[in-house]
């Protein structure tokens, strides 16, 4: 009798030796899975940074003589933007689903604001650029392209975002290769200054609307403007003469990122403009304020040294990076209304 209580006892010394030793092994497979996911989470999350517009024009074209025909820089830029939205590191994250893509939030805040000014400039391109009047036929190649831009940024299957994204970047090239063909009659693009006024016009827009979403950080009280300078207006519903604004703390790194990746897409196609519509500007003498408009964007891809962005009030011990970042788009938001002023008048 004792040997075999002394063997079942062993037994189950075993048995739960053996249970401990299978929970273990179970922790450590999840702690180096969850430190993997980390660890990729953490290369991930990376702006990509500019790109020179030049290269990016004689990368899409054969030869060098072909990047110098007026329309190539800017759609050539308006591919490479694309382009770097889905191949970045990490590829396109906004419609991911699993982790370690479905944790983060920074980077696919940053592309919803690329998408914003892709989405922007294909449409100008359609609707103006590539149109030498408003009765003129608009161009195939780009009637196709523009509205997959338009697609649901976070579709993941049947059709996936990136899907429906690399099509209209097709589109575009297809495009681009018949502006630098020989058919005097095929694909134009007219660096015109209501073509471009009419652009800037969308851009002062986003910037407004920019400026105005970073600085509710601190919660503000403002005056309802809705029908101010008009004589006569009326709106559909009434509103109250203020109104109190401020954005949540769980959304601020939210505008911040989506700002960033606006202003990212933004400093590279008024480069392109700046070479493409040169002379325009020129001639209006307004190559000095898109000059001016850029270097004041320039100052929004600073790197950011802080972990977290930071939410402080005022002049208080703490920073607050979102109206760091509208003062830097609300400056260049001014510049764009002087510029269409001189495109107009000048």
């Amino acid at each position: 009798m004792t040997d075999s209580n002394d063997d079942a006892d062993g037994m189950n010394t075993l048995g739960a030796d053996g249970g401990r030793g299978l929970r273990g092994v179970a922790l450590a497979g999840l702690g180096l899975l969850v430190g993997l996911v980390l660890l990729v989470m953490f290369f991930w999350d990376e702006e990509p940074g500019l790109f020179d517009v030049r290269a990016a024009a004689r990368e899409h074209v054969t030869s060098n003589d072909d990047a110098a025909i007026t329309g190539v820089v800017t759609t050539a830029t308006l591919i490479q933007a694309a382009e770097t939205l889905l191949d970045k590191r990490g590829g396109y994250l906004s419609n991911d689903r699993l982790p370690p893509g479905v944790l983060m939030d920074n980077i696919p805040n940053w592309e919803f604001g690329v998408l914003t000014q892709v989405r922007d400039l294909a449409k100008a391109l359609r609707n103006d650029f590539s149109r030498s009047q408003t009765q003129s036929t608009e161009d195939l190649d780009l009637s196709d392209a523009e509205p997959r831009f338009n697609f649901d940024n976070s579709r993941w299957i049947l059709p996936s975002s990136e899907s429906e994204y690399r099509k209209g970047i097709e589109g575009l090239q297809r495009y681009l290769d018949r502006l630098v063909d020989d058919n005097h009659d095929d694909a134009q693009f007219y660096a015109r200054a209501d073509n471009l006024a009419d652009w800037l016009a969308i851009v002062e827009k986003r910037l407004g609307s920019l400026s105005q979403r970073l600085s509710a950080s601190v919660g503000q009280v403002r005056v309802n403007t809705d029908l101010g300078g008009e004589v006569q207006g009326d709106q559909s519903k009434p509103r109250a003469g203020q109104v109190e604004v401020k954005t949540s703390w769980t959304k601020l790194d939210d505008e911040f990122y989506e700002a960033r990746g606006a202003t990212w897409a933004l400093i590279q196609f008024l480069r392109a403009i700046e070479i493409d519509c040169r002379s325009v500007l020129e001639k209006k003498n307004a190559l000095v304020s898109l000059q001016q408009i850029i270097r004041e964007l320039e100052s929004t891809q600073d790197a950011v040294w802080s972990p977290v962005i930071l939410n402080g009030t005022g002049f208080g011990f703490v920073a607050n990076h979102s109206l760091v970042m509208a003062s830097f788009i609300s400056r260049a938001n001014a510049a764009v209304i002087d510029l269409r002023s001189l495109l107009s008048n000048g």
